[in-house]
């Protein structure tokens, strides 16, 4: 945000709140609506009351920050509901029917309570006093800002790891495949074009970006289709409208070709993309609008293709963890905090986009790879570059704010200072042997990057202020009139010791003191006792309780000398640190080629440095359907070991002979962690870094599937189940034969039957029709008859031992169908009472021992001495009792009489209809038979 300039007419809370407030404020509050009420004839307006209300008319759906002295307040509405988000204390001016809600935060506090607003969704508006106080009439103000979720410079709002993107969206016509979108970043500028499609292509592509705020055409922000796009993140972004006609695609074209300077934009790939010319010119002109800056350093505009990426839908980075733990929704706990050894803020970003977007390429990943690879084999060379990388900051975010007039003289030093460290960066990697290393050279040591870090250098002092406004940032020797102004400051205390020396002497006050302050200049300071030796030319300027205060003929023309010297020195510093700025803005080009060399730098000497702590291996990548993986680690399960070694795992897949892998074990044996651990290998891999394995051998993916673990969606209706089903579509309707997929526990939603039942469905059509990697997990051992009927399908199993009724979970993948699933001891473990377990086991025995009553039921029912009692079939409808006798005879409802001799149920049997019989008719039928014999 703009620096805030203090209002020399109020001085404090009391005085801005109370003097001020208590006159201006006796109008009734506003319409709803946000526009100017009707002010009542009994209590006309005050200009400083008109003045905030036709503000508030510019933004109505922003909170009003209006500053007033030394605070920022709010009324009315804003009041209201900035008083509760930000819990202060919410005040009232004036009496009666002209009660206004008030509240308010000192601007130098301002930064956090913004930052809590945007973080609940708000816009803040920030207006400013734009001119110097003069006189007793109202100082002109202006909206110089308004912060949104997606707008945001400060870093007391960003996240330096992360990106902050604006999402515009076009609507296509009729709801058609011709939607466009466009993706902003205004703190460094990043702009990028979508390539138009369906709204489900472009709501896919845009996931993978850090989106907090949609902007779309005005009266589309209910519109179903936008809810839709919404729900697909992560976390929700806001949602901004603006006039429908700035997303026209020729309106849109004209504004983007005046701002970049250039005739067509076909140079940037968007000829015939219409659509996305729309959204880039409204996302430019919310931009603009918001920020009240010309955003010099948004310079370019490129064209963002679909494909060229590995796809990882927002269900499957979650379930993955790639970039937020699942349950806390923390950094900490994910892959990106487990590979994340960057060291400075654009590198942090840069590597949060690699793992979100993987490459497809094969020679762009080996490329990376050839870079990490000598990074990891030249240890000292690698720390070195480690070492240089942390003298730079944000170069991205410093340029942004510096060229939306929101930085000051410490950005321009900060720049500088990032600047002079990278010629030493390029000068290091002059002898890399892997070309993307020797290509990061050049913009590294471009001509405009060194030109102005020497500029930047010779103009500034090593520790500027934070606000222009109070000078004294540009070192001696840049400027010699500059040098002149600070000359006569500095050649002030001996003039004026000299002064005061004269005149006591002449006086013969020995305790005369010359001071100074804001107030009442300079002036001569005499105690009490001393008042009968003045002279008669001194002029009395204040009484104060225990001295006077007296001024010359000779002190006042030196004041005047002073403070216009003053002036000037300060009006100069500014005019300089303007143009030091231009000078910023009109290098942006080569800043942003800079910047992105740092950035790409960065993460590979982490992924070398993350590689060499924890030992990963170089992948083989190729464009072959093998994945095979010898000795894999999950890389953050691995960290978070404290007291024991992570146990290494070998996993096969390829679409020969093992392209679907069934999966059965106990819970806990860590079937899930080794489905995961392949998938974030080849998310690893494919993004160009070592991975967490003895050897590896991947052929390209196109597609990463992930369908983990139990959750529901009640906001959008839905149940658990319903959401695995969702999920589960959306991997079956998108899959091709290159993708991987996880799945696991596949219908456990629902009843035994349905669920066991969509289980095989989904592997049948993965395997017949699809023909995707998979890694199926299931508790539905009948799953690995599938090994059976179909060739591609493998068992595998978490291997268990057990001891002297102890089970060992061994957390090793091998060939095999394991035998049970050791529930009851997976219980035990989590501390179910032992009752409970020991009437598990009872009941678990009748079930594996096929213990049936008479309705073909599992006997599960006691009787009140602890035998088990079967169940009576209830012929009439009505319920069936639990604990009640035995009849003697029980025939399935379509079973003749039961024979008496042996022969005669020989002969029954043989006519027994099996082809016409249904399930529950023949269990009955076996019960009937072996309560006969």
């Amino acid at each position: 945000m703009v620096e805030p300039q203090p209002d020399v007419k109020r001085k404090s809370r009391t005085s801005s709140a109370t003097a001020v407030v208590d006159e201006a404020l006796t109008a009734p509050p506003p319409a709803p609506s946000g526009a100017e009420p009707a002010p009542a004839a009994e209590a006309p307006l005050t200009p400083m009351m008109k003045q905030y209300l036709e503000t508030k008319a510019s933004v109505p759906d922003a909170i009003l920050f209006f500053r007033l002295g030394d605070f920022y307040e709010m009324f009315f509405d804003d009041a209201v509901r900035a008083a509760e988000l930000l819990q202060i204390t919410l005040t009232s001016r004036a009496k009666g029917d002209g009660k206004v809600p008030m509240c308010g935060v000192p601007y130098h506090a301002a930064r956090r309570y913004i930052a809590r607003l945007v973080e609940h969704g708000l816009k803040v508006a920030i207006c400013e006093q734009v001119e110097a106080a003069s006189g007793p009439g109202i100082v002109r103000r202006e909206v110089v800002r308004v912060v949104t979720p997606g707008m945001v410079l400060d870093d007391d709002v960003l996240d330096p790891q992360q990106n902050n993107f604006l999402l515009a969206l076009a609507p296509g016509s009729d709801g058609g495949a011709d939607w466009g979108g466009s993706l902003l970043e205004a703190s460094t500028g990043e702009f990028v074009a979508l390539q138009p499609g369906t709204l489900e292509a472009l709501a896919e592509e845009a996931q993978r970006f850090s989106v907090r705020e949609v902007l779309v055409p005005e009266g589309q922000h209910q519109a179903q289709w936008l809810e839709s796009v919404l729900r697909g993140f992560g976390r929700r972004p806001a949602v901004a409208t603006l006039e429908a006609d700035a997303f026209e695609p020729r309106r849109a074209r004209a504004t983007l070709q005046t701002h970049l300077k250039v005739a067509s934009l076909d140079g940037f790939g968007l000829k015939g993309h219409e659509p996305s010319v729309g959204a880039a010119g409204a996302a430019l002109r919310y931009l603009k609008a918001t920020q009240k800056s010309p955003a010099g350093h948004v310079d370019r505009l490129s064209l963002q293709a679909r494909g060229g990426h590995l796809i990882i839908d927002e269900a499957s980075r979650a379930n993955l963890e790639l970039l937020r733990s699942l349950h806390e929704g923390q950094r900490q706990g994910s892959l990106l905090a487990a590979v994340d050894y960057t060291v400075t803020p654009v590198g942090a970003r840069r590597l949060a986009r690699w793992l979100s977007a993987p490459l497809c390429d094969e020679r762009a990943i080996n490329a990376r790879l050839d870079a990490v690879d000598e990074l990891l084999k030249r240890a000292v060379w690698r720390e070195g570059l480690a070492t240089s990388l942390r003298d730079i900051a944000d170069i991205e975010r410093l340029c942004g704010r510096l060229s939306l007039h929101s930085g000051g003289p410490r950005d321009l030093k900060a720049l500088g200072r990032s600047l002079a460290a990278l010629p030493r960066l390029a000068e290091a990697l002059t002898g890399a042997k892997a070309p993307l290393l020797s290509m990061l050279a050049s913009p590294l040591a471009a001509e405009p990057v060194v030109a102005l870090a020497k500029t930047l250098e010779a103009a500034l002092v090593d520790e500027p202020p934070a606000v222009v406004a109070e000078g004294g940032f540009i070192k001696r020797g840049y400027h010699a009139e500059l040098d002149g102004y600070a000359d006569l400051s500095a050649s002030g205390r001996d003039y004026l010791l000299k002064l005061e020396a004269r005149e006591k002497e002449r006086t013969r006050i020995g305790s005369l003191k010359v001071r100074y302050n804001r107030v009442f200049g300079y002036y001569l300071e005499v105690t009490r006792p001393n008042l009968p030796l003045v002279p008669k030319d001194w002029v009395r300027k204040q009484t104060t309780v225990g001295a006077e205060r007296f001024v010359t003929a000779e002190l006042q023309e030196y004041e005047t000398r002073v403070l216009s010297a003053d002036e000037q020195r300060v009006t100069l510093e500014q005019q300089l640190f303007d143009e030091l700025r231009a000078l910023v803005e009109g290098h942006s080009s080569a800043l942003k080629a800079a910047a992105d060399a740092v950035a790409t730098l960065d993460v590979l000497v982490g992924f070398a440095r993350v590689s060499a702590e924890w030992g990963y291996c170089r992948p083989l990548v190729d464009g072959s359907t093998t994945l095979h993986i010898e000795g894999g680690r999950h890389p953050v399960v691995e960290q978070t070991l404290k007291t024991e070694a992570f146990v290494a795992n070998d996993v096969r897949l390829d679409r020969e002979q093992r392209q679907l892998l069934v999966i059965t074990g106990p819970n806990m044996a860590g079937k899930s962690t080794v489905m995961r651990q392949v998938a974030l290998t080849v998310v690893l891999a494919q993004a160009g870094c070592f991975v967490p394995a003895r050897k590896v051998h991947l052929g390209l993916c196109d597609r990463v599937f992930t369908r983990v673990g139990a959750s529901d969606n009640l906001a959008r209706g839905q149940s658990t189940f319903m959401v695995e089903m969702t999920e589960t579509a959306n991997i079956l309707h998108h899959a091709t034969r290159r993708s991987l997929v996880v799945l696991d526990e596949i219908g456990r939603g629902t009843s035994t039957f349905d669920g066991l039942s969509i289980a095989w469905a989904v592997a049948e059509h993965l395997h017949d029709r699809i023909g995707a990697r998979t890694l199926f997990a299931t508790h539905y051992h009948e799953l690995t008859d599938l090994a059976r009927e179909r060739p591609r399908v493998k068992n595998c199993s978490m291997a268990v031992t057990e001891h002297s009724g102890q089970v060992t979970f061994l957390r090793t993948l091998v060939d095999g169908a394991a035998s049970r699933s050791y529930g009851i001891e997976v219980a035990r473990l989590a501390g179910l009472p032992p009752e409970v377990l020991a009437r598990s086991r009872e009941l678990l025995l009748n079930l594996e021992a096929a213990e049936l009553d008479e309705t073909g039921h599992a006997r599960l029912a006691r009787r009140l001495t602890g035998e088990v009692a079967p169940r009576r079939a209830a012929t009439d409808g009505s319920q069936l009792g639990l604990f009640v006798q035995p009849e003697p005879e029980l025939p399935s409802v379509h079973e003749p009489a039961l024979p008496s001799s042996a022969a005669e149920l020989l002969a029954w049997l043989r006519a027994f209809d099996v082809s016409t019989t249904t399930p529950l008719e023949a269990l009955n039928a076996v019960a009937g038979w072996k309560a006969k014999l």
